[in-house]
């Protein structure tokens, strides 16, 4: 960026022709290379002080003799001279490619452990939703939601679902912990109970089950597994049982059964 910034300076004056004289003096002088330096590193940045002061020699060997030959500058010196980086996509100190390969590491969807520096692993760490050693599959909670021969794109399932084929809570594969798969949906283990206590991933916030059911697929009394204590099924739903309609003693004295 310093290089950049005082491209266009000089020592400033006089006419047209003195100025060009100037500026190409200014292009290679030891002013321009002391103005490059002051914007080099941030104040505060004690680390980058120190190693442009361990490298002042190499420095003033390039500006003065290599730069010419070697126009890029943080390659000569971070690479070939201080031997502390590697071009990117490589690693370590003899700069081998990331797993995935230097082009495209960890196939775009994580980062390469050392990337860009002679330390690290190359191993892949891969971005939410995504896994194996080169970051190519989907993760656990997350399903394929496009992909072509150079790009996988991970989107998440439904809350419940541990693996997935798609968005829906009817894509389930596998549940996470605390749910029971049930014909592709997950169903809190809760549902095995009764009454309003147990629930379900269904829809979003997660609906209860009826009053109606003992364990249930969805919302209303239309989803139960089972019919309740008080009511009775009449083809797909449970109804409430009218326990007074024949009854001659009283006999409505548990739960959801109440004569009116």
């Amino acid at each position: 960026q310093g290089l950049e910034r005082t491209e266009h300076e000089g020592f400033g004056g006089g006419n047209t022709a003195w100025e060009e004289e100037k500026l190409a003096k200014y292009q290679h002088s030891e002013t321009r290379l002391l103005e490059v330096l002051e914007g080099v590193c941030a104040p505060s940045d004690f680390a980058c002080h120190q190693l442009l002061e361990r490298s002042e020699e190499h420095v003033e060997q390039w500006w003065f003799h290599e730069r010419q030959q070697h126009p890029d500058f943080f390659r000569w010196l971070c690479m070939d001279r201080l031997a502390l980086c590697c071009p990117p996509g490589t690693y370590g100190p003899d700069c081998r490619p990331c797993a995935g390969g230097p082009r495209q590491p960890c196939s775009g969807n994580g980062r390469c452990d050392g990337n860009g520096t002679r330390r690290g692993t190359g191993l892949c760490v891969c971005s939410p939703g995504y896994g194996g050693p080169f970051c190519a599959e989907c993760g656990d909670g997350y399903y394929e939601a496009s992909r072509n021969k150079s790009h996988l794109v991970c989107a998440e399932c439904y809350r419940a679902c541990g693996r997935c084929t798609g968005p829906e809570d009817s894509s389930c594969l596998r549940c996470k912990r605390g749910w029971v798969l049930h014909e592709h949906r997950c169903i809190g283990e809760g549902c095995g109970g009764t009454g309003g206590d147990s629930r379900r991933a269904h829809g979003r916030g997660g609906l209860h089950c009826s009053t109606a059911c003992i364990g249930c697929m969805g919302a209303g009394p239309a989803r139960c597994k089972k019919c309740n204590k008080g009511y009775w099924r009449d083809g797909a739903k449970c109804l409430d049982v009218d326990e007074c309609a024949s009854a001659e003693e009283p006999v409505c004295t548990g739960a959801q059964e109440v004569c009116e």
